[in-house]
């Protein structure tokens, strides 16, 4: 005859195992739901980075020119005893049917072998296909940099003053970045010199 006693601990550990089980599987499947959400994310992520690619493939015009863009101008502004402040001016070209629009730059400015400036420009202007355009930027030489550049030209004078100038242009999208560097000489009077902008092809970069 069985003991009632024997039979309350079969039937406590028989519970327990069932409880353990159903765990178990409660988690088993959980971990199969978390692998399905993420293979079905990645899978829908995949998908639109594959679109997205296709249509601007799509877009690409065979006959598509890069822009150039070409140093016209650079010169110096009245600072009125402060920091020296300087006038770019950018020719940008567009040889295509479709508008173009320069989303940004970034350029520097050396000045008699000093880095007197480094800035960024955005927000321009539209450029309609098969038209030109000149877009001016405005630059003043930091403060640190700008005064070491007035003690060395208070040091040795000079009327005509070598400058360099970096930049490289965002075109927006897929398309590829511009580069231009160029060097020439100013006057700190703002008058022109007797000396051409050296004039350097943008280097087209990927």
């Amino acid at each position: 005859m069985n003991n009632p006693q024997n039979l309350t601990r079969f039937n406590v550990s028989f519970s327990a195992l069932v409880v353990k089980l159903d765990k178990s599987n409660g988690t088993r499947n959980e971990k199969t739901m978390n692998f399905r959400n993420t293979r079905s994310a990645f899978a829908a992520a995949l998908l639109c980075c594959s679109i997205l690619l296709i249509q601007a493939c799509a877009s690409i015009d065979p006959d598509y020119e890069q822009p150039t863009v070409t140093l016209s101008s650079f010169k110096a502004l009245p600072s009125g005893g402060g920091m020296p402040t300087f006038e770019i001016g950018l020719h940008v070209l567009n040889p295509n049917s479709s508008p173009f629009r320069l989303e940004g730059i970034v350029y520097t400015i050396s000045v008699q072998g000093h880095d007197v400036v480094k800035g960024v420009g955005k927000d321009f202007p539209v450029l309609e296909g098969y038209s030109e355009q000149t877009v001016k930027l405005t630059a003043t030489a930091n403060l640190l940099a700008g005064i070491r550049l007035v003690m060395d030209m208070m040091n040795t004078p000079a009327e005509d003053l070598q400058y360099e100038f970096e930049a490289k242009l965002d075109t927006g999208g897929f398309g590829r970045s511009i580069r231009v560097k160029e060097k020439g000489s100013f006057r700190m009077n703002g008058k022109d010199t007797d000396k051409d902008i050296s004039d350097t092809p943008a280097d087209p970069i990927t």
